[in-house]
Parts: structure tokens; sequence; C-alpha cells
């Protein structure tokens, strides 16, 4: 597995960026959602006690990405909960056209007392929002409302 994720400094201001970049859709956006993790939580402070599968499908892949972080936010508005680790397996929706991804993140109910929260993701935002492929890597540049 080779991705990666930068976090952006005077890139937006009162909100997060990052950079996101892989070798394959899957790992662009598994690298991504862990960015948006550790934005939230120090996920080393966090146990795998809960997990929830994601699917989801999007007519192009910057959609998906879109909608696989939308989701991992909401996730941890509505169920109260902070990731550990988040993976997604991507694939080409060839018959319908389109992208799809399977994605599982694991964690637990947000405990203030005993994990290192960070900040509070709102939401994901168009706001320089991009996917891109390149000869060998797939990228992705995202900002966060915080």
């Amino acid at each position: 597995m080779a991705y990666h994720f930068t976090f952006l400094d005077n890139v937006a201001l009162a909100d997060a960026a990052f950079d996101a970049q892989a070798d394959t859709p899957s790992e662009l956006l598994t690298a991504a959602a862990q960015a948006v993790v550790e934005t939230m939580v120090d996920p080393r402070s966090v146990e795998p006690m809960w997990s929830k599968t994601i699917e989801l499908q999007a007519p192009d892949l910057a959609s998906l990405l879109f909608d696989w972080l939308a989701e991992i936010v909401y996730l941890k508005d509505a169920q109260g909960v902070v990731f550990r680790e988040a993976k997604a397996v991507v694939t080409e929706d060839r018959p319908h056209g389109g992208w799809k991804v399977r994605g599982m993140v694991t964690g637990e109910p947000i405990d203030p007392e005993r994990h290192e929260l960070r900040a509070d993701v709102k939401a994901v935002t168009k706001h320089l929002f991009q996917v891109n492929q390149t000869d060998e890597k797939w990228l992705a540049r995202v900002v966060l409302d915080i």
C-alpha cells in the first residue's frame, strides 16, 4: 500500500486542508479518510470497538471521494463516534459508469476524558476540492470546515 497525506498551512483560513497522494483510487480514499480522522482525533487514543461499513456510488471519482469523506463526518456527528481507522475499496462501476466504494470505519463512542480530540470537523467543502490522476499517482486536495 503506497499512500500518504500532508496537512497544508495557509490554504484556507479557519479551515483544515490536506493533499492526499496514492497509487490507486482505493488508497486515495483511504489516505483522505485517514487525514479526516487525524484532523478530528489522535487515532492512537481510539480503540476499535465499533465499526460501520459504508457503501456509496458516484458518477466520478471526485464525487465519490467527497461523498465518502462527508459520510465519515456525518457518522461522527450522528453516532457520536471517533475513528481509529478508515479503509476503502474502490471499483469502477463498468455496467453503469461511475465508481463505487465499499469502506469500513472503526472506532468508538467519543470520550473526552480518554480521547485526544483535535478539531470538530463540520463539513467537507468544495473550496479548492480536486482529484487528479497523473501517469503514476492519484492526487486529491481537500479543505475541511472546522
